[in-house]
Order: structure tokens, then sequence, then C-alpha cells
């Protein structure tokens, strides 16, 4: 017998849970300004979270997935990710998008039912809202393809939560990154569960970071509870991808402090106490102690920070709920580019149908 060859996965913080800085962090660290702002954009994430929680229990938004607790993980990639690299969401992304142009009134539009709320900026390459389990790594896939073949400087990056990673469409992606050296970075959520699927349920891997050895490239743990080890080691993946068309697999620890979505009730299937424990870790406290223990932000500058993120939700909520409705035949303006004829009768259709039922 002999070995053909070893593998390793690499764990990385530099912010640690009693809010220590390690001797190997990167500048970032100390960059005040930035880490302020990754600051306000976490606050900003939770108080809009909570906000479109309150929404939908009043009745004035449609099922909507929380980013409690996981505020670094989706800030984190949105800061990391570069204005001309194409971002691909999932559904619980709302805290990247918002980086990329997208407003909050038009978030909520999305989940309140409205597919105006699905069509970003026309200049921007990046994909939608991706509700579908595991389905839009390939999609990612195929745009960094595109780059390639273009031979453009830029990158993909393609997120997901950790349940996608026992999809089948998850492993096809990373096969032809691997394969192809495609320039796509793999942004995996481990918040522990999938809907109501524990991690240790999922699959047998020690890890989901390993999961990119099978297809040829590097994969690594990072704590996704630490702002500054999120952003720095996205930033690392991306410019490896750009320069080199290298692909990476980044698995970013955390833990979901809601139910899956506000269809869920976690209670029935969640360990007591599980969620208090894994609270003791979360990202905003952390980066908050050490900022304030480096005399970077005081009560009073907190406290205006809340205050603007809370004047900028009221207002993207006001602006939802100032939007009209689209009129019911809408619904056909997102099936094809060109409709087909069978669609355009039913359209039609249902055009004389509302007409004969006004008063």
């Amino acid at each position: 017998m002999k070995i053909v060859d070893r593998f390793e996965v690499s764990y990385y913080q530099y912010l640690d849970e009693q809010s220590q800085l390690s001797e190997d962090a990167p500048s970032l660290a100390r960059d005040w300004p930035k880490l302020i702002e990754l600051y306000r954009l976490m606050v900003l994430a939770r108080m809009m979270d909570a906000k479109a929680i309150r929404l939908q229990r009043t009745g004035m938004l449609g099922t909507y997935p929380s980013t409690r607790g996981q505020e670094a993980v989706f800030v984190g990639a949105g800061y990391a990710t570069a204005k001309t690299d194409i971002f691909v969401p999932y559904y619980r992304d709302m805290a990247a998008v918002m980086q990329r142009g997208v407003s909050l009134s038009q978030i909520l539009l999305y989940w309140g039912g409205d597919e105006r709320g699905n069509i970003f900026q026309s200049t921007s390459d990046d994909f939608p809202f991706s509700v579908p389990v595991g389905s839009q790594p390939l999609h990612a896939a195929g745009a960094a393809f595109a780059i390639k073949y273009k031979k453009e400087s830029r990158a993909v990056v393609a997120m997901c939560g950790d349940g996608a990673t026992s999809e089948g469409d998850f492993y096809e992606a990373m096969n032809v990154a691997g394969i192809w050296k495609l320039p796509v970075v793999f942004i995996v959520c481990n918040n522990q569960w999938a809907i109501s699927v524990p991690r240790s349920a999922q699959t047998a891997a020690h890890t989901l970071a390993q999961k990119a050895i099978a297809a040829g490239f590097e994969g690594e743990q990072v704590d996704g509870n630490d702002i500054i080890a999120v952003v720095h080691r996205m930033q690392e993946a991306l410019k490896e991808a750009r320069e080199h068309h290298t692909p990476r697999l980044l698995e970013l620890i955390c833990y979901r402090q809601h139910d899956h979505t506000t269809a869920d009730d976690a209670s029935r299937y969640e360990p007591k106490d599980l969620r208090d424990a894994a609270w003791q870790h979360e990202p905003i406290m952390r980066l908050r102690k050490f900022l304030a223990a480096n005399n970077v932000l005081s009560e009073t500058e907190e406290q205006a920070l809340a205050a603007d993120c809370t004047d900028k939700i009221n207002t993207a909520v006001a602006e939802y709920q100032a939007t009209s409705p689209q009129s019911a035949d809408a619904l056909f303006d997102y099936l094809y580019k060109t409709l087909p004829s069978c669609y355009a009768e039913q359209r039609l259709q249902l055009i004389n149908e509302v007409e004969r039922g006004k008063p």
C-alpha cells in the first residue's frame, strides 16, 4: 500500500469569540473607517431583518427568510465582491444585494410577491434571487465560463446554504469549475440547518469545505461570525479567481438565529438552548466590543448610527407601501421575452375577465 495524495482543510479566524485579535490578522483589522462601515451594514441588515419579520407577521409581506445571526456572512460577501464581478445570490442574500445597488424597498417588493423586486439595475450583470435549493451554482459556473471565454478580468460569486451542498447541481457546478478552471468562488453559509435537517444528518463529510477537493481545487473554513475573516478570505479568493481563474470553496460557519423562514417553526426540531449558546458568538457584538476596546466607536456614535439605519428602513417601508400594485395580467410579463401565442391568448382572456368583473 502507498499513499498517493494527502489533503487538508484550513480554518481562518482573526477576531475570536472574546473580540481578541490574532497576530496574523490582515490590515483590514486596523482600518477603522472600513470596520465602522462593516459594523453599520451589519446593524442595518439586522434591523431591516427584524422589520421584515414584523411586516410579515402583520400580513404586509409574504414568507421571508431571516438572516439574524448571519450578518457577517452576507455583509462580508457583498462587501468583498467588486462591482465588476457577478454576484449569484440565493434567497437569504438581502445584506449582500443591498450593497450592489438593490434598494431596500425593492427587496421588500420581492418578498411581498411583486416580481419587480427581482429586476436589478439594468447595468448590473448580477443574477436575481434564487429560491430553488442548489440550482444557482450551475448558473454561476456558466457565467464564469463566459468570463473566461471573453478573457475578462473579473470573477463570479455563487452563494448557497449548507443544504445546497447535498444537491447534485452543486457537485456538477464544482466539477466543471475545477476541470475548466473557472473564475468562480463558491460561498457556503453553513448555518447548521437545511430547513429542519441538521448539518450532522445532511452529510458524512467532516467539513463542507472538503467537498471542493474532489473537484480538484481548494476548500477552506472561515469563522462566519468574524467579519474580518469573511471579508479578507473572500477578497483573497476573488483575487485568485480573477488573476489565475482559480476556483475556491469557502465554508462560512455561523448559526441560524431564527426559524428557516417565517413559515417555519424551528421549536419543533431545534434542541432547546442551542440557539442561546450560539448567540454568544454572534458577529455584531463581537465587532462592537473590538471597536469599543480601541476607542473607535462611542455610545453616542453608535446611537446615531442606529438612528440613521432606522430612518433608512422607515423610508424603504414607506416606498414599498406606496408602490401601486401591478395589473393582474402582469404575471405574463416575466415568463418569456416574446410571449408565445398560447400565453398571449390566456393573457387576453384574463384581461377580459378582469374587465367584466369591474363594478
